[in-house]
């Protein structure tokens, strides 16, 4: 968004925070937001290029890791939760990033690998993130997990029924893991972006982007440092009382 620019000072002073798909995208600008105040991240990207390109240019900013994950791999994910916790003495907040469209098609018209392999990375590789970092936030009794799910996960868009299924799945775990949580300081929200305009856009037909665009009533796109605000007040500790809960970034398009 043209003269967009962090103006709010976020206090993560001390927190350290693990960021998946942090190599581009929303990922990577919440990176810089919480670099910006104060923090430390550990970069997840299954992109070994991209994610080397992202830290070279975020490390000016302060204290970043990375690790090459298959969130969809048990094994890896929790090899990289405990370097993250090696590297960085602890971790504070994860943020659930990482997702892929699959591209589009009617339901009867996607192939089964393509629908299960959207469900693996945006819901199963969150529930994996959570099940590695979660018992390290539970003894330190402190954490804030941020998901990010989809407008289309609330609405259901039309030629995405994996990836409308998939973030649908990701609101439902966030409340239940909030409700797990709740008594024990660390609070689980979501939100639900409309489109961002970011690369997740090549995996799309012109068509569905048009279509996208023409339901959000402030006629643009998201801007990835608009969510990466949001993602950011989440992470802080001023987010005290509010868990289990959908932020909508929708630029007015959802209904409830």
């Amino acid at each position: 968004m043209k003269g967009h620019a962090c103006v709010n000072q976020l206090d993560l002073n001390g927190r350290v925070a693990v960021i998946t798909g942090g190599a581009r995208g929303i990922g990577y600008a919440a990176a810089e937001r919480v670099l910006a105040s104060g923090g430390q991240v550990a970069l997840w990207d299954i992109d070994a290029a991209r994610l080397a390109e992202a830290a070279h240019k975020l490390s000016a900013a302060g204290e970043v890791s990375t690790a090459v994950v298959e969130l969809t791999d048990e094994a890896s994910v929790g090899a990289a939760a405990k370097a993250a916790i090696a590297r960085h003495g602890k971790v504070d907040i994860l943020v659930n990033n990482a997702g892929i469209t699959g591209g589009n098609g009617k339901l009867w018209e996607l192939d089964p690998a393509t629908w299960r392999r959207v469900v693996d990375v945006n819901l199963i590789g969150p529930y994996l993130t959570c099940r590695a970092l979660v018992p390290h936030m539970i003894e330190r009794a402190y954490g804030r997990i941020v998901n990010i799910a989809s407008i289309a996960g609330k609405e259901g868009n039309p030629n995405a029924s994996h990836y409308s299924a998939s973030k649908a799945g990701l609101i439902g775990m966030t409340k239940s893991l909030a409700k797990e949580l709740a008594q024990a300081g660390i609070l689980v929200n979501c939100i639900t972006p409309a489109a961002a305009k970011t690369e997740i856009f090549d995996q799309m037909k012109q068509e569905h982007i048009d279509f996208m665009l023409s339901k959000i009533p402030m006629n643009r796109f998201l801007a990835v440092e608009e969510a990466a605000a949001m993602i950011g007040w989440l992470a802080s500790e001023d987010c005290a009382f509010s868990t289990g809960a959908v932020f909508d970034l929708s630029g007015g398009r959802a209904v409830y």
